[in-house]
């Protein structure tokens, strides 16, 4: 059984066991339990409930393993050829790893 669920604008694929690395939650702490209720799709093996926007009594608990962690550095370069112009920026992602405990649908 598996749904997708919308957690601070973006859409996941959650099952039970499975650990998700979303954007940043603020008010997480290390854990902490937390629930998310808008549920898009339910998929009970095989049976599919879409929801309209969301599924009624669905709703997907987890646990924040830790509530800061940093992703890949990415490097954001701009160059404007024959002008002498080059810039090196780079940029570090912030996101919360959860794990989920349980899928109520």
């Amino acid at each position: 059984m598996y749904v997708i669920v919308e957690i601070n604008g973006q859409q996941f694929k959650a099952e039970e066991g499975k650990k998700l690395f979303v954007q940043h939650i603020q008010n997480a702490e290390g854990g902490a339990t937390v629930e998310f209720e808008k549920v898009l799709l339910v998929d009970n093996n095989g049976t599919v409930t879409v929801g309209a926007p969301t599924v009624e009594g669905a709703k997907v608990v987890c646990e924040v393993v830790s509530p800061l962690v940093k992703g890949k550095k990415v490097l954001v370069f701009h160059k404007k050829r024959r002008k002498g112009y080059k810039k090196l920026n780079g940029h570090r992602q912030q996101f919360t790893e959860l794990t989920i405990k349980q899928v109520i649908a």
